[in-house]
C-alpha cells in the first residue's frame, strides 16, 4: 500500500512514478507487435493474479522506454528482457532466467544488467 502511494508522489520533475509508466506506455503503444505482447504475457505469467496487471503495466513502462531510448522501430524480445530486468527487483531474476532457459533464449548478453543492481 506505501508503495503505491509513493508512485503517485510527484518528483522533481513534477511527474510521479506512475505518470511516467503512463507516459512510456501510450508513447511506446505503436511500437508492440504481436509476438512482444505474449512475450510479455509470458514473461509476467509467474505473478500472482491479483497483481500481474499492475507488474505488467510497470515492466510494459519499462520496456516501453528502453525501445524508445534505442530509437527502436518496434519493440522485439531483447527489449522485453531488458526491461523486465530494469523493472523488477532481483529477486525474480530467478524466475526469469529459468523462463529463459526453458525457453532456449541466451541470455548472456544480459549477465551485466542481471548482476549490476
Amino acid at each position: 500500500m506505501f508503495r503505491k502511494f509513493m508512485k503517485v508522489l510527484p518528483k522533481q520533475d513534477g511527474m510521479s512514478k506512475l505518470d511516467w509508466q503512463n507516459h512510456y506506455v501510450e508513447a511506446s503503444r505503436h511500437l508492440w507487435t504481436e509476438d512482444s505482447k505474449q512475450f510479455l504475457n509470458q514473461l509476467v505469467q509467474p505473478v500472482p493474479g491479483p497483481f500481474r496487471d499492475i507488474a505488467k503495466h510497470s515492466i510494459a513502462a519499462k520496456i516501453g522506454q528502453v525501445a524508445l531510448e534505442k530509437n527502436a522501430r518496434e519493440v522485439t524480445r531483447e527489449h522485453c528482457i531488458e526491461g523486465y530486468i530494469l523493472a523488477t527487483p532481483r529477486r525474480d531474476y530467478k524466475a526469469l532466467i529459468t523462463f529463459l532457459e526453458k525457453q532456449k533464449i541466451d541470455y548472456t548478453p544480459y549477465y551485466d544488467l542481471l548482476h549490476s543492481k
